[in-house]
């Protein structure tokens, strides 16, 4: 399956690939474009669209766009993936940064990324989706001491 969001990724549209490759679509195919054209590119290459205004997979009643992908495909029953999306949020909200202390680290890192690898969001999610697996086992541990 196609899958489609704005270019020029950060936080949340680097760590939704990770979830949705690791929990809903192994096979799954990103495109990233510009913001205007998200809806009619994804109309025409029948590809979901995730964290952009208006639609199902973004930030909604509160969610970011992880959390919504999660409350979509029942992926909520998983504590330490539960703990990740707290981290996700944090780090992709404003306001809600310091909802989780590993909030501001990871909104540090995620920028420190685009500044690397500026709109390369392929490449993003090739570099730091080691970083959200790596995250989620932190809290696989944790939860199962």
């Amino acid at each position: 399956m196609k899958w489609i969001t704005r270019e020029n990724a950060n936080v949340d549209r680097v760590a939704c690939p990770w979830l949705i490759k690791r929990f809903v679509d192994p096979q799954a195919e990103f495109i990233f474009v510009p913001a205007a054209d998200v809806l009619t590119i994804a109309e025409r290459e029948g590809a979901i669209p995730y964290d952009v205004p208006h639609v199902e997979l973004g930030h909604k009643d509160g969610r970011c766009s992880f959390e919504s992908i999660i409350a979509k495909y029942n992926l909520g029953g998983d504590p330490a993936l539960a703990a990740l999306a707290q981290v996700v949020h944090a780090a992709d909200v404003a306001d809600d940064l310091n909802q989780s202390p590993f909030g501001p680290g990871l909104k540090a890192i995620a920028r420190g990324f685009v500044e690397l690898l500026g709109k390369d969001d392929h490449r993003k999610i090739d570099v730091e989706s080691p970083m959200y697996e790596a995250l989620y086992r932190y809290f696989q541990r944790e939860f199962a001491q």
